[in-house]
């Protein structure tokens, strides 16, 4: 069995499959419901806009199979707007979120720093781990990773929040919930921390 890497047109999909190959997984990539459920893991990335993202999603009718899986205890992972997607509401767009956490999505504001923040806010940053998980194992505090975005998440329980970072002040940059991930950074481009995390991951997925 397979690590189901949802395809919804997003432009990190390639990336994400060929970094799960390299650390010798199965994965698959596709939009087919039952191959989805089939699997034995789920991968959610992102790349684009809140609103056409959900839409999408919904005309492949995969809505309410994402809401099952990321709390059904498989193994599932949410990628920057797959991350996002999984909370209530965004300011980015109008469509409602898929409410799998409480909490909504906001964006960066530059007039709340005396330089003025750049947005989106792109490039390598460091992440302080708040609470222990499988997907973190190995990594260490304050490790750099890969950022582009412009919008962060917002948690209303305080409980799921994995990883945070400073970007002109402190914002979630990853969260928790059993077997449920999501991260704000992309791993697949987050060098040797980034793999690792792919691999802590997949091998959830057994």
């Amino acid at each position: 069995m397979s690590i189901a890497i949802i395809d919804y047109g997003a432009g990190n999909l390639r990336s994400v499959e060929k970094a799960l190959e390299k650390l010798g997984f199965k994965c698959i990539v596709t939009s087919d419901p039952s191959e989805i459920a089939s699997s034995k893991g789920i991968i959610l990335p992102g790349v684009g806009a809140y609103d056409s993202a959900v839409k999408e999603l919904a005309s492949k009718d995969l809505v309410g199979l994402i809401k099952e899986s990321a709390l059904s205890g498989k193994p599932f992972l949410g990628l920057c707007l797959g991350m996002q997607l999984l909370f209530e509401n965004s300011e980015e767009g109008e469509a409602e979120g898929f409410g799998v956490l409480k909490g909504s999505v906001k964006r960066f504001d530059p007039s709340k720093t005396s330089g003025g923040l750049k947005v989106p806010h792109m490039g390598w940053n460091n992440i302080s781990i708040k609470k222990t998980s499988p997907i973190m194992h190995g990594i260490s505090e304050s490790s750099q990773v890969y950022f582009v975005h412009s919008y962060y998440c917002a948690p209303s329980d305080n409980g799921d929040i994995l990883t945070t970072t400073d970007y002109g002040g402190e914002f979630v940059s990853s969260v928790s919930r059993g077997n449920m991930f999501a991260l704000q950074f992309h791993p697949e481009k987050s060098g040797d921390t980034g793999l690792k995390m792919l691999k802590n991951f997949g091998g959830l997925c057994k």
